[in-house]
């Protein structure tokens, strides 16, 4: 797979259509992804809407990464504006984009499961935003290091550096609440 490239040739040469493919490929995940940085999911709707607006208008996309980490880049870049020009920094928990447990869990199993996937979350949002970012790169959005690298204006070496802290800071704040032995 391209990653949108060929939808988005399509989309150059007249294809509405194509353009539409890409907006419902990429718009549930970049908006969560915008949401995680602005910590807003109804403002990161909107910066996803001048995400795609770029896109559409500007024409800028060289294809020299995937679509997916361009529109991320963008995201990215659109989200930190946002935040600087921001007169309140509200908070919206992302629960509702957890997706539901297998029903062949036992009703104490399930609990348990939601109770340990609530904490574990609790304590990625609890993380510097650098390493909330590199974590949902990798991990949510399954990005590549270099991928992550050109989203975040890092090199893939102080990807891999962040993401081993991140996953140590974790991996105590886990421990330390109890979570995981």
């Amino acid at each position: 797979m391209d990653n949108g490239a060929s939808s988005y040739r399509r989309y150059l040469d007249g294809d509405e259509t194509a353009f539409e493919q890409i907006v419902k490929e990429y718009r549930e995940p970049l908006t969560l992804f915008i949401a995680g940085i602005t910590r807003d999911y109804h403002a990161a709707e909107d910066v996803a809407i001048d995400v795609f607006a770029e896109l559409a208008v500007n024409r800028r996309y060289n294809f020299k990464v995937t679509l997916k980490t361009y529109l991320y880049m963008l995201g990215r870049s659109r989200a930190i504006d946002y935040i600087r020009h921001r007169a309140r920094h509200a908070t919206v928990a992302l629960e509702d984009a957890e997706p539901y447990l297998s029903t062949e869990l036992s009703v104490d199993e399930d609990f348990l499961r939601d109770e340990q996937n609530r904490e574990v979350r609790k304590a990625i949002a609890k993380l510097p935003e650098k390493m909330r970012t590199v974590i949902y790169l990798v991990y949510f959005e399954q990005l590549s290091y270099e991928e992550a690298a050109r989203v975040m204006k890092l090199n893939k070496k102080q990807v891999d550096n962040l993401l081993y802290r991140a996953k140590a800071e974790l991996r105590s704040m886990i421990v330390e609440r109890g979570i995981l032995k």
